[in-house]
């Protein structure tokens, strides 16, 4: 399976922000099909509020169109999100992007009113320093 452009750094920009990596490829099996989100991390918080299971899917947004980055990312984030669900309730699922993509495309009023409306959850990361600039829930 390839990795997205920006999968390393995401990956290190999630661990330098205290998450553990506990899968690359995570496997939802859900009913026939078997999907894969790009990352699957975990981070102990303080003992009482337990442990924090998230699922990350990957996008660059590198594609010749803007429309079809935005679907195929939308698409995918709805159908893990909406078998985690189901099957893992206490996992949130999040979209990762660069700094770069979150200022082009994702302050569009267009892909605003997707974000909006399919709740997506958003981990945006500069790349080049391998930190994670802002979670947006």
């Amino acid at each position: 399976m390839a990795k997205d452009v920006i999968h390393d750094a995401v990956k290190a920009a999630l661990e330098n922000d205290g998450w553990t990596v506990t899968a690359e490829h995570y496997a939802i099996r859900y009913e026939e099909l078997t999907i894969f989100p790009d990352l699957a991390a975990e981070r102990v918080l303080a003992a009482q509020r337990g442990l924090q299971q998230i699922a990350v899917e990957v996008k660059s947004f590198l594609g010749r169109s803007t429309a079809s980055d935005v679907k195929d990312a939308i698409g995918q984030y709805v159908i893990y999100q909406t078998y985690l669900a189901e099957i893992e309730p206490e996992r949130k699922v999040y979209l990762a992007i660069s700094t770069k993509t979150y200022h082009d495309t994702f302050q569009l009023k267009a892909v605003q009113r997707l974000i909006q409306r399919f709740g997506v959850l958003l981990i945006v990361v500069e790349v080049e320093q391998e930190e994670i600039t802002a979670w947006i829930e």
